[in-house]
This record gives C-alpha cells, structure tokens and sequence, in this order.
C-alpha cells in the first residue's frame, strides 16, 4: 500500500512554515542567494526576540540560534520553506549597545540596501520588545520599508512579561505611534514562550507570499502578451 502524504496546496500556513529548513548564511547582502523566488525577512533589534519567535513560528527549538551575547549574529541566515523558491531570512540583529559603532554601520549600509534593492522580498516582519517599542533604529527600518514599498507586520514580542491590561494598552499607544507617523503596518501581541499569537503571524506571511505570487504570475502574463 502506498503511503499518502499532504500534498503542499493544502496545507495551512502554519504547517507550509514547519517545513522550513536552514539554506545558508552570507556575510553581506553580495553573497545572498539569487534574488529569485519570494522571501519573507525578519528584523529586529538583538534583544528583541527573533530566534526565539522563529522557533516557536516553525515549531523547531533549535532552527534559528541565538548567542548568548546579544549582537553577535551577524550573518544573513536564509531558510527554505518546503522549497528553494521560498524563503524565511533572519537579519542580523541591531541595536545593541556594546556593539562597535563601526560594525553597527556595516550593519546599518547592509540592511537598507537588502530592503532597498532585494527584489524577491514580499514582506517584513519587524520584531520589538512589548516593553520597548519602537526605538529609533526601529522606526528607521519602517521608513525603509514605506520608501521601497514593502508591507511590514509588527510583532510586540515577549508578551508574556506584561499583563494582559498592561500589553493591551502597549499595543494601543504603539498604533497610536505609527499613525502619527503616517506608517501603515499591520500588528500585533506575540510571545514565543506561551507560543501565543503563532497563527495570525502565519496568516500574514501565508497571504504575502501568496500575493505576491500571483502579481508575479499576472506580470509574467503581461510581459508575454506584450512579446507576442
């Protein structure tokens, strides 16, 4: 009898994402795989609980890894979902105090022109700390993303460390915050440890890529029609 296995239309986003697998990692925005295909980049200052939200998304402990000291993943990670022609990229975290300035502008050159210039990008999720919000660098990342485009999902991350009044009211004042900015994002509560908000997080990545695959299908129609 032949095993029956799930065929990839039907699964739902959360369970697309738990294929996920290590790719590669490049040093610099030059040596990223070819800008093919569609990614979904994750950003955030080094604190702010990326690796952790990335395991949690792909219900894998140890997919994403995380230093002990803050500031030390440098690299541009790339992980394939189900395929090569989907990716997660984790970005290198920013941010944090006892990094070298220098490094920090290194690191400041790189991410503008990954947002800027990568064509395979569909969506950011920009991760920051439910207690912290929105720093500058954060902000500076969104005006990035509005200037290319690029739709950002934001996640108030460790949730769990407030109460639910508490988190309520940070995620109120953060919409506050972004509209006085004129930033149109979406967002919302998340906590890796509690594993809360993993679903909506899903929803958002499945319906960009999705998206954005059929404006990629209807743009090669185009381009066809006009060759003919």
């Amino acid at each position: 009898m032949t095993e029956q296995t799930t065929a990839p239309s039907s699964l739902t986003p959360r369970q697309r994402l738990q294929q996920t697998e290590f790719a590669l990692s490049a040093p610099t925005f030059r040596l990223c795989p070819a800008d093919t295909g569609l990614e979904v980049a994750f950003a955030g200052r080094s604190n702010a609980g990326k690796s952790s939200a990335i395991n949690a998304l792909t219900n894998q402990r140890q997919l994403a890894r995380s230093s002990k000291t803050p500031g030390r993943t440098q690299m541009i990670n790339f992980f394939s979902i189900g395929d090569n022609q989907t990716r997660l990229v984790d970005l290198p975290g920013y941010g944090y105090a006892a990094v070298p300035l220098e490094m920090k502008k290194e690191w400041q050159v790189e991410l503008e022109e990954y947002l800027v210039s990568r064509q395979s990008l569909s969506g950011l999720v920009l991760l920051t700390d439910i207690r912290h919000p929105l720093k500058f660098f954060d902000e500076q990342m969104l005006h990035w993303a509005k200037d290319g485009q690029l739709p950002v999902h934001i996640l108030l991350t460790k949730a769990d460390k407030l109460k639910y009044g508490a988190a309520k009211n940070a995620l109120l004042n953060t919409k506050k915050r972004l509209k006085k900015l004129n930033l149109n994002c979406s967002i919302q509560l998340f906590s890796a440890l509690r594993k809360e908000g993993i679903d909506e997080l899903a929803e958002v990545m499945g319906n960009w890529l999705q998206i954005s695959t059929a404006d990629k299908t209807a743009l090669n129609e185009a381009e066809n029609d006009e060759d003919q």
